[in-house]
């Protein structure tokens, strides 16, 4: 089957597609998209996770025809057209929340997705919207740090406020 869906703010088409085959697999593999992580499948990590019409979910569950004519954010589409780093990306780099790397695609895109919900979060809020998210090498402090650097940038670029 076909595959047709906006990715990353562009059309792109998916042939040949497998009725079985999962979203990641077809971002991954036929669409050149490695950025989101093929971790567990199962849907228990959210290294995958990416945002289908604007909600976050784990490409290792949606089946592909389940993208038809939806619009996807991966990871590769947080950064500027220019490859300029996100707000977001640069405090994880900053924070040094990035060890392995594995988990920080998913971490990346909650945070993205919280940060334009609750522009002020707190660290119940933080925990929250991160706990489908697994890490084995942090320990989360540095992660948490990330997101609330995350939130002084983007207050600040927003707003115009001081971090």
């Amino acid at each position: 089957m076909r595959v047709t869906c906006t990715v990353n703010g562009r059309p792109c088409v998916a042939d040949n597609v497998w009725e079985g085959e999962s979203l990641l697999y077809v971002l991954r593999e036929r669409l050149g998209l490695p950025g989101s992580k093929n971790a567990c499948e199962q849907g228990e990590c959210g290294s995958c996770t990416i945002r289908m019409d604007g909600d976050l979910v784990c490409a290792c569950l949606v089946a592909a025809g389940q993208a038809e004519g939806a619009d996807l954010r991966t990871v590769e589409g947080l950064a500027g057209e220019d490859g300029a780093l996100a707000p977001v990306q640069r405090a994880f780099l900053d924070a040094g929340a990035v060890q392995c790397g594995f988990c920080t695609p998913g971490l990346l895109m909650a945070t993205e997705e919280l940060l334009e919900r609750v522009p002020e979060p707190s660290d119940a809020d933080i925990r929250e919207a991160l706990s489908g998210n697994l890490c084995r090498c942090t320990g989360y402090e540095h992660i948490m740090d990330a997101v609330r650097l995350a939130a002084a940038a983007r207050r600040t670029a927003v707003e115009g406020r001081p971090a």
